[in-house]
């Protein structure tokens, strides 16, 4: 009887956890229909699970320092919703607009370069995790940006409330 246990007991548990796990996985919660999101002002950019992956993994280890669950740390009033995307100026709420903030950034009047204090392409020798971003790097951390509010919704830049 010990022995059936020390097998059950643990095989039981494994399949508990696989399937809690697996119900509440990241890829179950996107849904198909939501893996487009604005590529510019005309065109919808499409994203495959692996990219939305890819976006999170490179966002998680490029920009969740400042900006972990879409809030914005050295300023609140400015996160990643996509309200705030779309009020800068110019607008980020596109694939395109996120790409050129990623390489330049400015305030987000539009009015001056922060790319000094801000991690960019542009500043990459002061920020050593953007020396390795390829184009297709940020086409995925911009994609990530833009469709978290379809898939945690008012989490996405709500802040301490949430995190």
């Amino acid at each position: 009887m010990n022995n059936l246990r020390k097998i059950f007991v643990p095989t039981l548990v494994s399949i508990i956890f696989i399937s809690i796990a697996s119900t509440h996985s990241w890829s179950k919660e996107v849904d198909s229909s939501i893996w487009t999101a604005p590529l510019n002002d005309n065109t919808k950019a499409t994203f495959t699970l692996d990219q939305l992956k890819k976006g999170k993994r490179l966002f998680n280890n490029s920009c969740s320092v400042c900006h972990a669950g879409g809030i914005t740390k050295t300023n609140p009033n400015v996160s990643l919703d996509s309200e705030s995307l779309m009020r800068a100026t110019p607008s980020r709420n596109s694939v395109e607009s996120l790409i050129n903030y990623m390489k330049d950034p400015t305030t987000f009047d539009g009015t001056k370069s922060i790319a000094e204090f801000h991690p960019s392409v542009k500043s990459a020798d002061i920020f050593p995790k953007m020396r390795s971003l390829t184009e297709e790097d940020l086409y995925a951390i911009a994609g990530h940006i833009l469709i978290q509010p379809e898939i945690v919704s008012e989490k996405w830049g709500g802040g301490k409330i949430y995190f």
